[in-house]
Order: C-alpha cells, then sequence, then structure tokens
C-alpha cells in the first residue's frame, strides 16, 4: 500500500494481512527500532478515533507531532496541501489525517512523498473505522460469508455506513441499510429493511447517530427517534441469542439506543474501541514496511483468516 485513504483500493488480501497483523498486536508487545515521527492532523473534532492513534503511535514507539487546527497557520489561510508539505519537509514520516471535505485525499496524496492514512473524510469514507469493525464481527463469528448485518440511522451523512457497507459485502456478509425518511443515501445500492426486521433477522446491528452538524434542518419526524427507529429494549429482546450490538460512536444515548443496552451483554461497542488500537497499529506497521521505513517480519506467527 502506498496510502490507505479507501477501502476500495485493498485487495481482500490486504484486508485479511491487516487483521491478521492486528490479532498479533493484540497478543504481542512491539516496538519499533528506529525512531518514526507522524503527524496527526485532524481539522474535525474526535476521541476515540485521535486517541486511538495516539495510543497505536506511543505502542508502537513512534514520535507522534501532533496539530490543533484552532491554533495553526490554517486561521491565516494555509491550505491542508501546504500544512501536510509543512509536516514533510520538517520530518514527518507519515500523516493522519481527517477533514471535513469528501475528498481531500485528492488535494495532496499525488504529492506527498510519505504515507498518509485517512482518519475520516467528510460524508464519504472513514476506513480504519471499517477494518475495526471487521474485526470484531471476525472476532464473534470467525467468518464474514453468509452474515446478516444490518447499519442503521443516519445513512446520508455517514462514512462509517459507506466504508463497511461494501467492504463487507465485498467478504460475503449480507448487507442491508435502515434509515428514518431523509436519511437514506439513494447512492447506496443495497436494500432497505425496517429496524423491527432488521433486529429479527440480523447477526450484527450496527447502529449510527444522527449526525445533527451535518444536517441542513432537523426532521421532526424524527424527534421520537427511539420509539421509532431506534434499539429499544423491547427491540433487542427479539434478536437472536447469538447477535451483537454495534457502534461507532460517540453514542447519542436515548436516540438511536436505549442508555441501558450500550453496554449489556451483546454490546461490542467498547470492544470496537479497543480493537482500534490495534488495527491502526496493523496499517501502520504495514504501510511502513510497504514503504520501506521499516524493516521487520512481525507477522511469521499468526492465526490466518479464511474469508
Amino acid at each position: 500500500m502506498k496510502h490507505f485513504i479507501s477501502m476500495s483500493q485493498l485487495t481482500n488480501e490486504d484486508i485479511v494481512n491487516i487483521l491478521e497483523t492486528a490479532m498479533v498486536f493484540k497478543e504481542e508487545k512491539y516496538t519499533l527500532d528506529e525512531q518514526v515521527f507522524v503527524g496527526n492532523l485532524f481539522f474535525e473534532p474526535s476521541t476515540r478515533t485521535k486517541m486511538s492513534f495516539m495510543v497505536a503511535e506511543r505502542k508502537l514507539g513512534m514520535e507522534m507531532l501532533d496539530f490543533n487546527a484552532d491554533f495553526s497557520s490554517v486561521q491565516k489561510g494555509e491550505s491542508l496541501y501546504d500544512t501536510a508539505r509543512t509536516f514533510e519537509a520538517i520530518g514527518a514520516q507519515m500523516l493522519v489525517i481527517r477533514h471535513e471535505s469528501d475528498t481531500w485525499y485528492d488535494e495532496i496524496n499525488a504529492n506527498i512523498n510519505i504515507p498518509i492514512i485517512n482518519a475520516g473524510a467528510g460524508k464519504a469514507e472513514h476506513p480504519t473505522q471499517c477494518m475495526l469493525d471487521l474485526l470484531t464481527i471476525y472476532e464473534e463469528f470467525g467468518r464474514f460469508s453468509g452474515l446478516n448485518v444490518a447499519i442503521s440511522g443516519d445513512i446520508r451523512h455517514s462514512r462509517v455506513a459507506k466504508s463497511n457497507a461494501y467492504a463487507l459485502q465485498r467478504l460475503g456478509a449480507n448487507v442491508f441499510l435502515c434509515a428514518a425518511p431523509g436519511f437514506e443515501d439513494p447512492t447506496m445500492d443495497f436494500p432497505y429493511i425496517s429496524i423491527d426486521e432488521a433486529v429479527e433477522m440480523c447477526d450484527a446491528l450496527m447502529l449510527l447517530r444522527i449526525q445533527h452538524e451535518r444536517h441542513d434542518s432537523f426532521n421532526s419526524s424524527v424527534s421520537n427517534f427511539l420509539v421509532n427507529y431506534g434499539l429499544t429494549k423491547e427491540r433487542e429482546s427479539k434478536m437472536k441469542d447469538h447477535a451483537i450490538i454495534m457502534h461507532p460512536a460517540p453514542i447519542n444515548r436515548g436516540v438511536e439506543i436505549d442508555s441501558e443496552l450500550v453496554e449489556c451483554e451483546r454490546s461490542r461497542i467498547f470492544k470496537q474501541m479497543n480493537n482500534g488500537v490495534y488495527v491502526r497499529m496493523s496499517i501502520m506497521a504495514n504501510l511502513l514496511k510497504d514503504w520501506g521505513i521499516m524493516h521487520d517480519d512481525i507477522i511469521k506467527e499468526r492465526q490466518t483468516i479464511s474469508i
């Protein structure tokens, strides 16, 4: 891999390699034997993604160059490209970028000569979130083929939905979408079902929050979202015994999910967060190897994943 920008760029072999390496990192401590600088360029608010990248970088022994857009030359009109080139010029060997633009990488990736990781692109993609979700599902079921996965919530504005739906479909899962009126995404060619249908047939229910910050106006018809479209305790009771609940977070408790279900027995929400550290370690390590920045055979011993 030259950069980690989109799930569509990855082969199934690439996906398996990242998952296998992440599973190694969960069991074995590993630290780079040379100094590597990484720039974390987050232009949007983030807790889980930014912090898990920082933990992943510390676990690998990397030197972090942090960035705060509110106290940077962005406030003087500096472009994303010039910010990225600045970090490269001062010695960053990798960039982790989150930006509100759906296509920010088109502006920079052709001219940046260090690996770039997409930590979130507007409403378009969130590939590292997708990879941690894949790891969580694989650890639960040992496969993707034949699983019924329902993605429910604000589909229209979700980069998570876009990354996950296509990757899961490619790996053999049956993917279904659930959305309140006005929250559908007509560009996504997947069957829509109701939340009541989803809870009864899915193996994994992936909930999404309403992204108020991306709505021009809020649809008053979803003021009772939990009752009409969310995961209530009554709906949870109808799920298959083995079915799991997932959510990329942040969570709107009492909106897309009843607060009591966030940490219930079938919830894997906080396991997803934990898996994010090891998946991001894996992505960074694999990129560093592909660029010749790191020379190592850290994945000699690993579990073989069959999809």
